[in-house]
């Protein structure tokens, strides 16, 4: 079975992308408005047109205007990403329902309509925070669920627990996945793994320590990895962790014999490292996302910052991407049979 053919928006570093592109899909797009996120997606990605824009400004016209020279019309798709979520987020107590950023899910797939009228688009898959099924969203999830519904696709909105997909993190987000045929959306069902090793000790124990973020300091200045930086441990809490550091949004130490929180870091709030003495390097917490070594993080220490917080972990995405594959091969089958019914 030949596989469709990715689409990626709001793609951000990739996390999502890299599991549907090690699944086998081919990753054609991918957009984002982050200049950094774009580089890292160059990068990562090399085979793939990613570029950097506001699809709030380009709309769902210019983007198919990208497309253009990239996929032929008629061509099987499929259109992936999460909406930035911080109008929906949990984390966020300052949430409103009336945030600008909670129209976000709906032009992407106004952006997924445009995409229909050219191509053939056989699944979309949208992931985002739990908090976008709280009450007071309530009239802007109905507002996204009726609109797969208008653009002829079967939806189903699960929630699923990067621990259960070998990930060494409780992150818990929900994953819409909707396909043209009811066959394919019954047979959507990502395979879970046992819960086994997933502590942040098996992830990052044993590394090195990291560097220092320090003015003028480049890539090639940091051994171990890339990304195997962070910010000088200043707080007094540092030199004595036992006595002084209790846990607080912005002093959260990881334990070594447990998995991490979500990794979701605003200003200054990186999770301490289970030692006490400094906050995590952003290598340390791409692995406890999943990422792979060979993978590397683009931009300045806050840009990092911001792409490993909202990237998709890549075990979770790849078993998403495998079960979309499952899907997909449900519809074959039933086309399939229609036409020996019919001959």
């Amino acid at each position: 079975m030949a596989l469709p053919k990715i689409v990626s928006l709001f793609s951000g570093a990739g996390g999502l992308d890299l599991g549907y592109r090690d699944a086998g899909f081919p990753l054609a797009f991918a957009v984002d408005s982050s200049e950094w996120a774009i580089k890292t997606h160059k990068r990562n990605f090399k085979n793939t047109t990613s570029i950097a824009a506001d699809l709030i400004d380009l709309k769902p016209a210019g983007v198919l205007e990208k497309l253009a020279g990239v996929l032929t019309d008629g061509e099987p798709i499929g259109v992936i990403g999460g909406p930035p979520c911080q109008g929906f987020s949990r984390a966020n107590p300052a949430a409103l329902a009336s945030d600008p950023r909670n129209r976000l899910p709906i032009l992407y797939l106004e952006i997924v309509a445009e995409l229909q009228k050219r191509y053939d688009v056989r699944f979309v898959l949208f992931e985002n925070v739990l908090g976008i099924k709280d009450v007071k969203h309530e009239t802007a999830f109905t507002g996204i669920l009726e609109k797969f519904k208008q653009l002829g696709f079967v939806e189903r909105v699960d929630e699923y627990c990067a621990l259960d997909f070998e990930v060494p993190q409780n992150r818990n987000r929900v994953i819409i996945s909707a396909f043209t045929s009811v066959e394919a959306g019954s047979g959507f069902s990502p395979q879970k793994t046992p819960r086994e090793n997933l502590d942040v000790r098996t992830a990052i124990g044993g590394f090195p320590e990291p560097m220092y973020f320090a003015r003028g300091l480049t890539a090639a200045d940091i051994p171990h990895h890339p990304n195997h930086w962070t910010m000088q441990p200043v707080s007094k809490r540092f030199s004595d962790p036992d006595k002084t550091m209790t846990s607080t949004r912005s002093f959260r130490r990881l334990s070594w014999d447990d998995p991490s929180p979500t990794v979701a870091y605003g200003h200054r709030e990186i999770h301490v490292h289970p030692d006490g003495h400094r906050r995590l390097s952003i290598y340390e917490a791409m692995r406890l996302q999943g990422f792979p070594p060979e993978f590397v993080l683009e931009g300045p220490l806050s840009a990092q910052v911001e792409q490993v917080s909202n990237a998709v972990p890549p075990p979770l995405a790849q078993a998403l991407a495998e079960a979309t594959i499952r899907a997909l091969a449900k519809t074959d089958t039933a086309s399939r049979a229609d036409d020996e019914r019919v001959a």
